[in-house]
């Protein structure tokens, strides 16, 4: 007899009815390379002869404990078993399992009876009742808090590859006995939530037998009791303040959880007896699987792999008519409980990994039809009945020469196949030309068609021969689909048929549409001194809109500044004499000045009732300026310096021309490249206020006395004189601003300016970010697509600091397909349904932050209101075809979301095709102009839209997948960051790539 000490470890195995593998069982652990083991074998009732087995064996060897009870359950079996153990640490073997020889050796090194308690878990494969082993399976990393969210949602870890304390069991009161399945799933959780930490070892050193009849084959059992076991979940989460909102937590909601389970229990265990209905029924509530479909997938896929014991995802496809009929009826359950279109995601994804992993294979799987062929031997291929979708993958002597998805509207003929290969695919040189008489005449048909082009390229150079090789080329290819064999109900010609239906229901296409808006200015001759240049600016009058509120506030604050008693003063660059109308009643006499004759003229008419005012033409940076005056004013002009050294020139002259006691006043803006840490203009001049001011400062006998200092500007008053402590006064300058104007400020602390960074940096990706209402009220429940004005400002102050500008969607296709680095920072701003408050809100603030936008029109729905968010509340005012024009002439883009608003992948293929078309329509006849762009509503997308986009006229389309733009993106599916209303301002900035950048 084989015995053993006092055992470090102790299995515990239940039996009932094993006699056949039992014997089996036990000799993995003879065969062990640790012998210092105990085994606890609990017969739990058997009528077979496992408790005649059971004894011979441990007659032979001590470490086998055998013991009895009335059949209660694997779980009672195991707690019976556990009491009886001796050792410190415990294993769970089912009597039909085995372990390798080197389990003890590799485990119990790792797991621990400490504080806190260690579990060490391995990997696993399953076996086939005929012997064939399955892929490994192994777990997951379950450090910190992944095992308390691992075990939440489902059974990370098979019942026998994982070694713990037995103090640990006996704390948590063992195994809950009222589950038949999962039990083991409720301990692991149990003890995850108890503190205990699982580490990993990186073997596979524990075999699952697959055996007919066992508790975990039957489906209601195994939904019922992972309802059991999430629910408990869902309580221990909340008891320990675990929070799981928000998608990045990683903690799956019970709902989902339980779908999951009733997802791989329906694929496992197929048996056209099942009622999924009947199963859906176990769980509370069936969730909204949006989002999830990927996830899903490998669930069903694993499921199906399990239960049909297929060890390759291709094999599958052999099985086919024995799984499609439960899959699908799971996707109609989903489809119930989902958002649109969500049950064909899943079939999308399923097909593609079946695809994916037999390319030569074609089959029907619900609407999907797969499709596999060979171009030297092309034949006709029937559409599928229930098909809209077609995966379509091309062979040439074996290799993979390209793949189309897309949508099918009728059968695939030999022409409409290669149509595919050479228009989708572009393997255009991996068709044979075939040498008949017809592909023959049909080749001089398409050759005489294009004479002209062969008449210039017959011609012997290297250039002209790569063309002439090109056309040829073209010729045969055009020929050989000329020649295909095709027909009235081949997937070309069914959709011609549709396209021509649809003609007739647009309205008539605009002509003459006008060119895309730009700024055109007018070509002139450069300018050949500061005189010419000055007399260009004032061609129009009032090129800097002096009559504004911004304006009229700064000259008021100047005018207080004036003290009383002033005999003579001086304005230099008075421009058209606005202010030295308002300055000329506060002196004696005024002699105003400018360099443009242009300005003096209408300075001369708006004075002309002042008898104290003198104007006249002056460059006084190269003249002399006129001397022993009591006050010289000079406002917005010394910033044109070139250099701070002819400013110091200007400022001596300035300076020199104040008498004793005198004072001079100087009001300009703060320029962000003199003074980068504070709000300012993005001008581009060398210096701005800050430096002008410290200039006049050290000027021999002037002394700042008087300050007025704003956001954008300040005003100075020195004195030639002696001067007590400078006073300080801080004011408000006035609003509301003109967007030219505002356009030029960038607010808040240092940041990047646009030039600088166009010229230091490039990029491979853009940003694209998506907003919905620009809106303070609503309803609660659509918070999320709700962002306050005043947040919005601040995001685009952000932008505008961090030196973005804006690109339109055709602009960023552009970019994309050229495939050049693109300079700066760009970023595309969108606007989702076309709101009311976009006009009222969102376009004031773009335009004072020099940005452009996209705007996705729902057109059936214009100047109407938001019905498909009337569920939450009152629906929204939406823009009508008035505001949207006026906003288009302003620069504002606008593009297609749509007539309707219903997801894409919630239609048929006709229907969505017309939606797209007639949507395009009606934008491109009321703006005059080319519409190329298109939002998709929720962002609901498949297989099919991309295509049937393109057929109807539209170059680039948007979803909501959150990442950047880049040049692998496919031009119809380009992602967006949606922007939250509902999450902190601070979270823009990481939004946008610039984690932890001020926003303010």
């Amino acid at each position: 007899m084989v015995s053993a000490a006092t055992p470090e470890i102790s299995f515990l195995i239940p039996a009932y009815n094993a006699d056949d593998t039992l014997g089996e069982c036990l000799a993995s652990l003879q065969q062990q390379t640790r012998s210092n083991w105990q085994a606890v074998v609990v017969d739990d009732g058997s009528t077979d002869r496992s408790w005649e087995v059971l004894e011979a064996i441990a007659r032979a060897d001590s470490r086998i404990l055998p013991a009895r009870q009335p059949n209660a359950g694997a779980a009672a079996a195991r707690n019976h078993a556990a009491r009886l153990a001796a050792a410190p640490l415990l294993c769970m073997l089912d009597a039909d399992d085995w372990l390798d020889p080197t389990f003890i050796e590799s485990m119990q090194p790792v797991a621990e009876d400490a504080s806190p308690p260690v579990l060490a878990f391995c990997a696993y494969r399953r076996v086939a009742p005929d012997g064939r082993m399955m892929p490994m399976e192994q777990a997951p990393i379950l450090t910190g808090d992944a095992a308390k969210r691992e075990f939440s949602s489902f059974c990370a870890l098979a019942i026998h590859t994982v070694v713990f304390p037995k103090s640990l069991f006996e704390h948590l009161g063992g195994m809950d006995e009222t589950l038949q399945t999962g039990e083991e799933w409720d301990l692991w959780l149990r003890m995850a939530f108890a503190g205990a930490e699982f580490r990993r070892v990186d073997k596979c050193l524990a075999f699952y037998r697959m055996k007919a009849g066992s508790l975990s084959g039957d489906p209601f059992k195994l939904v019922r009791d992972a309802v059991a076991v999430t629910t408990k979940a869902e309580a221990l989460r909340g008891q320990h303040g675990l929070s799981a909102e928000g998608s990045q937590t990683g903690w799956m909601t019970p709902g989902l959880s339980q779908l999951r389970m009733l997802s791989w229990a329906i694929s496992a265990r197929l048996s056209p007896t099942t009622d999924v209905a009947a199963l859906a029924a176990l769980v509370p509530e069936i969730p909204d699987a949006a989002g999830n479909e990927s996830f899903l997938v490998d669930v069903i896929m694993h499921g199906l792999r399990t239960g049909l014991l297929t060890d390759r995802p291709g094999d599958l496809i052999d099985a086919l008519d024995k799984w499609q009929p439960a899959f699908l009826s799971l996707i109609r359950l989903i489809e119930q409980h989902s958002f649109p279109g969500t049950g064909r995601k899943i079939i999308e994804i399923a097909c593609w990994q079946l695809s994916a992993a037999n390319p030569l294979r074609s089959f029907t799987l619900g609407n999907i039809q797969v499709v596999s062929v060979e171009l030297g031997a092309l034949f006709r291929i029937s559409k599928a009945e229930q098909a809209d979708t077609l995966i379509m993958h091309a062979f040439s002597d074996g290799q993979h020469v390209g793949t189309f998805v897309g949508p099918i509207w009728g059968d695939l003929s030999i022409r409409a196949q290669i149509r595919l290969i050479m228009h989708e695919m572009q393997a255009e040189e991996h068709l044979q030309m075939p040498p008949t008489l017809v592909y023959i005449s049909s080749w001089t048909k398409e050759a005489l068609r294009g004479y002209r082009a062969f008449g210039g390229l017959i011609i012997k150079s290297g250039r002209r021969r790569g063309r002439l090789e090109r056309l040829l080329v073209r010729v045969g290819r055009s020929a050989l689909l000329a020649t295909a064999p095709g027909d009235k109900q081949d997937n070309d010609a069914r959709l011609s048929e549709i396209l021509r239906d649809f003609e007739h229901r647009l309205a008539p296409r605009f002509r003459n549409s006008p060119e895309p808006r730009s700024e055109k200015r007018k070509q002139t001759a450069p300018t050949q001194s500061e005189e010419e240049y000055w007399e260009h600016i004032f061609e129009r009058p009032d090129p800097w809109n002096y009559i504004s509120v911004y304006e009229q506030v700064k000259y008021a604050q100047t005018l207080s500044l004036i003290p009383e008693g002033i005999e003579r003063a001086l304005e230099l660059a008075c421009a058209e004499g606005i202010f030295t109308e308002k300055l000329a009643p506060k002196v004696g006499r005024l002699t105003a000045t400018d360099i443009s004759q242009r300005a003096i003229d209408r300075a001369t008419k708006r004075c002309r009732d002042h008898g104290n005012v003198e104007l006249r033409v002056l460059d006084f940076v190269k003249s002399d300026v006129p001397p022993e005056q009591d006050l010289v004013i000079c406002s917005e002009v010394l910033y044109y310096m070139k250099d701070k050294e002819m400013l110091a020139a200007v400022c001596r002259k300035m300076a020199a021309a104040v008498k004793p006691d005198g004072y001079l006043i100087t009001a300009h803006a703060h320029i962000r490249q003199d003074e980068p840490g504070r709000t300012g203009f993005d001008w581009g001049h060398p210096f701005g206020v800050e430096t002008i001011k410290r200039v006049f400062a050290a000027q021999a006998g002037l002394a700042l006395e008087e300050t007025i200092d704003t956001e954008l500007y300040a005003i100075h008053r020195f004195r030639k004189g002696a001067v007590a402590d400078p006073a300080l006064r801080i004011e408000a300058h006035g609003a509301p601003l003109d967007a030219d104007v505002a356009k030029h400020i960038i607010c808040g602390p240092a940041g990047i300016g646009r030039e600088a960074a166009w010229k230091t940096e490039v990029t491979t990706s853009v940003p694209i970010l998506m907003y919905h209402r620009i809106a303070e009220d609503g309803p609660a429940a659509l918070r999320r697509f709700r962002t306050p004005p005043e947040i919005f400002r601040k995001q685009m102050q952000f932008l505008r600091r961090q030196g973005y500008y804006s690109v339109t969607a055709q602009n960023l296709a552009n970019l994309l397909r050229s495939g050049k680095p693109i300079q700066g920072r760009p970023v595309m701003l969108s606007f989702d349904d076309a709101y009311l408050d976009f006009q009222t809100n969102a376009y004031p603030i773009l335009a004072e932050n020099d940005f452009s936008a996209d705007v996705f029109v729902v057109t059936d729905k214009v100047g109407g209101r938001s019905d498909w968010d009337s569920a939450h509340g009152e629906p929204a005012p939406l823009m009508s075809w008035s505001h949207i024009q006026e906003l288009h002439q302003k620069g504002i883009s606008f593009g297609s979301h749509l007539a309707s608003h219903t997801p894409a992948s919630a239609m048929d293929n006709e229907a969505l095709l017309a939606e797209a078309m007639l949507s395009r329509d009606a934008l491109q006849s009321r703006l005059g102009a080319p519409v190329e762009s298109i939002a998709l509503p929720y962002g609901g997308t498949d297989f099919r839209v991309p295509g049937i986009l393109a057929l109807a006229g539209y170059s680039v389309g948007f979803t909501t997948r959150p990442a950047k733009a880049t040049f692998s993106d496919n031009f119809f599916a380009l992602p967006r960051f949606e922007v939250r209303g509902d999450r902190p301002l601070e979270a823009f900035p990481e939004l946008i790539g610039l984690p932890g950048v001020f926003i303010g």
